[in-house]
């Protein structure tokens, strides 16, 4: 079950329609047939610009992008997917991760936008989702930029202990793992911590562990690629993933941010800078 109630599943997509509602530059809602069922894809951006898909992570929705999409938008035609089985408008679907089902679903979803290949920015699930497909896809991937990426470093338990130790305290109780997970601040992120506390309120998250990528797949990446993590990251062994990657990935630039946990905001310029090279 994707959602622990009906209630809550309702309450967590009428906020999300409001966020959609108020979106900070123009948008189509494209709805893609695909064989893991019906995907959301929130479009923006000039019609003849470069196509740069995005990638949200776990227990979020294409809303994590609205204080960056009105950078990339301009110089890009933006897909940010909702992913299936995750609190959007998609599918409840959950596709194999130890498997090519999530790059078949992508392979759908590119198809139905009709999408040779595309720039990719992704985060921590989406990351993975995004570093599998450029595994299996080179072909399709023109540039890679992942924020706190899974997959390569050490997959953190801890914060799940965190987690189950302060959840018995109620709604100030998520919302205490919320900020010791993802590394929030009680004001000046408040708008993002409340979606993750009514997201994580209803809401039952992916639970398996996220497959790790070989050197060898790391080195076989020929597209230029772009790594963001937080020295501080609660759910990753970010400096692991900055040296794995620097080791392996034969044209990646990897920045490492100083006391800056998993939620990592504040790189579209960055980013888009990457994008544009």
């Amino acid at each position: 079950m994707v959602y622990k109630s009906e209630a809550g599943r309702r309450e967590i997509l009428d906020h999300y329609r409001r966020v959609l509602d108020a979106w900070p530059v123009p948008a189509e809602h494209v709805r893609v047939p695909t064989r893991e069922g019906e995907t959301f894809v929130l479009v923006s951006g000039p019609r003849d610009a470069p196509p740069l898909v995005l990638l949200h992570g776990s227990g979020a929705n294409a809303s994590m992008w609205r204080g960056d999409i009105s950078t990339w938008s301009r110089h890009f035609r933006t897909y940010a997917v909702d992913l299936v089985g995750e609190p959007g408008l998609s599918a409840p679907s959950r596709p194999a991760l130890d498997s090519d089902a999530v790059a078949l679903w992508l392979d759908d979803v590119l198809d139905g936008l009709g999408i040779a290949g595309a720039a990719f920015v992704a985060t921590s699930l989406g990351g993975w989702m995004a570093l599998d497909y450029a595994v299996r896809r080179p072909e399709r991937v023109t540039r890679l930029a992942l924020i706190c990426p899974g997959g390569v470093g050490r997959q953190k338990v801890g914060w799940i202990l965190k987690a189950l130790l302060t959840r018995p305290f109620g709604g100030g109780g998520v919302r205490e793992s919320a900020m010791a997970v993802a590394g929030l601040d009680g004001e000046r992120d408040r708008q993002a911590l409340d979606a993750v506390v009514l997201t994580f309120t209803h809401f039952n998250p992916r639970r398996e562990r996220l497959p790790v990528f070989s050197d060898d797949a790391l080195g076989g990446l020929a597209m230029p690629v772009l790594v963001i993590a937080g020295d501080r990251d609660a759910m990753i062994d970010s400096r692991q993933t900055a040296r794995r990657v620097r080791k392996s990935v034969p044209h990646a630039t990897v920045r490492l941010l100083p006391q800056v946990g998993h939620a990592v905001f504040g790189q579209a310029g960055p980013i888009a800078e990457f994008l544009r090279a």
